[in-house]
């Protein structure tokens, strides 16, 4: 559970990092330290990618990479913005969260689903076979109790006289 909540808190930074970084692309880079940035808004201290803008204390730190999430000495959760200014980094883990957990149960069904038809069809091959073997078995049966049949008339033929030695024997008499 702790490690799919670091894995879940790694996609958040670097989704943000990325999203900050192409819109970071479209300012001119800015240069200067974060703490300078203090005495300014939210927006002017977020063009750098490196700053994060506490909304408590009203001041522009830099990020603590290290750590993924900003230490609450630097900012409580709630109000730490880095990236978007309307953008709250608590809710924003959350959503993230809940997505990547209903992707790997989709994942997860998925594979489910699809090990359940296999198996499906596999019985379904074995139902196929077993009734051929039966067809064939019962076939074998049929043959055999035919030949027997068979045999039992001729002796009851040859009993009263009435068996032909040679079933062309009428031809040969004319």
């Amino acid at each position: 559970m702790l490690g799919s909540f670091k894995a879940a808190h790694l996609i958040v930074f670097y989704a943000l990092y990325f999203s900050v970084t192409v819109e970071a692309q479209t300012s001119p880079p800015v240069s200067t330290p974060c703490s300078l940035k203090s005495n300014s808004n939210c927006a002017e201290c977020l063009k750098n990618v490196t700053c994060l803008w506490c909304m408590t204390t009203k001041k522009c730190v830099e990020y603590p990479v290290r750590t993924v999430l900003p230490p609450r000495s630097v900012c409580p959760l709630p109000d730490a913005r880095w990236g978007l200014c309307w953008m709250n980094f608590q809710a924003l883990i959350i959503t993230i969260s809940v997505i990547v957990g209903l992707i790997i149960v989709s994942i997860l069904v998925g594979c489910f689903c699809c090990r359940c038809e296999r198996s499906g069809r596999r019985k379904k091959e074995d139902a196929r076979e077993e009734a051929e073997r039966e067809a064939s078995a019962r076939k074998a049966r049929q043959e055999e109790r035919k030949t027997e049949m068979q045999m039992r008339h001729d002796e009851i033929r040859q009993k009263y006289g009435l068996a032909k030695e040679n079933p062309y024997s009428r031809f040969e008499d004319n």
